[in-house]
């Protein structure tokens, strides 16, 4: 299991059959909403492995296991 941090680069590692929004009263949104080479923010993290990720188009709801660390090449 891999832990992240809030202010980290993700994005998806596998489809998501849907996405749901971080909102108060959640709604299910459309899967292509977000497409698996966007890179999201995480800025949330919620009990039960799911994070609140930033995308372009959105605030969703994504268990931690679906997601994939984005590590640059020139980080030193």
């Amino acid at each position: 299991m891999m832990n992240f941090s809030i202010g980290e680069k993700v994005s998806l590692q596998v489809p998501m059959p849907y996405l749901k929004t971080i909102d108060s009263v959640s709604m299910i949104r459309p899967p292509d909403l977000v497409s698996l080479d966007e890179v999201g923010v995480v800025i949330g993290i919620r009990p039960k492995d799911l994070l609140e990720v930033e995308f372009r188009r959105g605030n969703f709801l994504i268990p931690a296991e679906r997601l994939k660390l984005i590590v640059k090449d020139n980080d030193f």
